[in-house]
């Protein structure tokens, strides 16, 4: 079978999708086990918690000084990323690693995750009309914050799923935790 100019030998193609040339040997690279959905919901909604603050905090900061939408929402991103860092450091310094090595863990688990979740929460807010310019006391901007999360939870979870099925994402996280 010939696929994009690449023969494909099926003889040695491996049902489970897994990559017939790593290491089977248990707990090895290339045996994952496989990846329920709780489990890659637990992780986004981990995710979530620290980007849900930082976007929190950088929209009402921005939207209180009257900036633009430009400036608040590179805000938000930019506190996004740093309270979903935060909360995964948190929880790999406790199991007595040191802070390079706990940075190293919280860039490799988290930077996926909060990518996908910040393009799409900022996508749906910024598609939503007069959003972002409706002020702190309107139904509006706290209606179109809250389905913004919520939507970017169901886009991040199934990339969750399949960075954890690969031994990335929160896999790295879980695996330092005693």
């Amino acid at each position: 079978m010939k696929l994009h100019g690449h023969e494909e030998h099926l003889e040695h193609a491996d049902p489970t999708g897994r990559d017939p040339h790593a290491s089977h040997t248990p707990g090895g690279p290339g045996d994952h086990p496989p990846t329920d959905w709780g489990t890659a919901a637990r992780a986004t909604l981990h995710c979530l918690t620290g980007c849900a603050i930082g976007e929190v905090l950088g929209m009402v900061i921005g939207t209180a000084l009257g900036w633009s939408n430009v400036p608040t929402l590179i805000l938000a991103i930019a506190l996004a990323f740093f309270f979903g860092y935060a909360l995964t450091l948190r929880g790999v310094l406790r199991t007595g690693l040191n802070l390079k090595a706990a940075v190293k863990i919280a860039l490799a688990a988290d930077t996926l995750s909060i990518a996908v979740m910040e393009l799409v929460d900022n996508s749906v807010i910024a598609l939503i009309p007069g959003a972002m310019d409706a002020g702190l006391s309107r139904w509006l901007f706290w209606g179109a914050l809250a389905l913004s999360l919520v939507v970017a939870f169901v886009v991040t979870t199934p990339v969750n799923r399949w960075m954890i099925s690969r031994g990335k994402g929160h896999a790295v996280v879980h695996s330092h935790h005693g």
